[in-house]
């Protein structure tokens, strides 16, 4: 059952016309469903609370001469593209169906987003005050992976407001001494 029930009929003409159009594998994660082509993720689908959202995986290769897609997080996601539908009237079946073929080609082709080398992890000052204080803390953040401290960095320099990152660095603190990453709790 989809988490805002309003999508229902939206989320099975969906599902129905993957179906008898694609040899997409539907699977579930992280809660919603996913359609998968070779065990690889090509799109999957919500119902939000003023949207419903159906996003490719590596839309960025997608055509798009439609221009329904957008990026849902500009400057974080860099793949992924997203169609934001706020009613079963804004869905054009031909248009979808396009689109997932044009996405099922593109896993055929093995076209894949490379992500770009990231710079060089920096930390922000008040977590690395609180690492020079804090020895026990330090070590454990020292056996994190580099993508994990990397998360734990960003997610503080991205508040704006001193008293946010305060409290960002306060919640992540047990995080870090228990050894997980930011987002492990999705995974």
């Amino acid at each position: 059952m989809p988490k805002n029930p309003q999508w229902i009929e939206l989320e099975n003409r969906l599902r129905n016309l993957i179906e008898s159009a694609t040899e997409l594998t539907e699977t579930v994660k992280w809660g919603m469903p996913v359609f998968t082509y070779d065990g690889k993720n090509v799109l999957g689908f919500a119902g939000m609370k003023h949207h419903f959202a159906v996003w490719f995986y590596n839309g960025v290769f997608l055509k798009d001469q439609h221009q329904v897609l957008i990026n849902a997080q500009e400057g974080k996601t860099k793949a992924m593209r997203q169609w934001r539908m706020e009613s079963e009237a804004d869905l054009d079946e031909k248009v979808f169906l396009k689109l997932v073929q044009e996405a099922i080609s593109n896993e055929q082709k093995g076209l894949v987003w490379k992500p770009e080398k990231s710079k060089e992890l920096e930390l922000p000052d008040l977590l690395k005050e609180k690492l020079k204080a804090d020895s026990k803390l330090k070590k454990a953040f020292e056996l994190l992976t580099p993508y994990k401290q990397k998360e734990y960095a960003e997610y503080i320099s991205e508040a704006k407001r001193e008293a946010t990152q305060v409290s960002r660095l306060e919640k992540i603190i047990p995080m870090i001494l228990e050894g997980k990453g930011l987002n492990d709790r999705y995974k």
